[in-house]
């Protein structure tokens, strides 16, 4: 299947959201909105080429906006590409949604137990004899 254009830019937002840093880098822009990058740099362990290297991914997935103020680069978070994850997640969530729900009918329709219907006379749970309280089962 050839990619599209739309297929090419979920690619991206999906390859920028991989890395836990620009994750964080995400999170923090949500959080306390706008950061000049040496302020952002504060929050890892890494020089500031590293961290500009992330910014790059995150800006060429429309993930966030750099502005210029003097000599300062300014980021933004830019959330809309985020509904394209939404989006596509959607479908999964409902697949789950279904799955979890029969799984809880199933459940329900189980016959209650006190846990002691073991041959062994052991609690399920904890392992404790309830015979006698010793664990060692009689």
């Amino acid at each position: 299947m050839p990619a599209t254009q739309e297929t090419r830019g979920e690619d991206r937002v999906f390859g920028a959201l991989s890395s836990p840093v620009r994750r964080e880098v995400l999170r923090l822009l949500r959080d306390e909105g706008p950061q000049p990058v040496q302020q952002l740099a504060a929050h890892f362990d890494m020089r500031r080429p590293s961290l500009s290297e992330h910014l790059k991914v995150l800006r060429e997935a429309g993930l966030v906006s750099e502005e210029r103020a003097g000599r300062q680069r300014i980021y933004r978070l830019e959330a809309e590409p985020l509904t394209e994850v939404r989006d596509w997640l959607g479908p999964y969530e409902r697949f789950w949604r279904t799955k979890l729900a029969g799984l809880a009918e199933l459940l329900d329709d189980l016959p209650e137990t006190d846990g002691t219907d073991r041959t062994d006379g052991t609690d399920r749970t904890d392992g404790t004899d309830r015979t006698d309280g010793s664990g060692a089962g009689t």
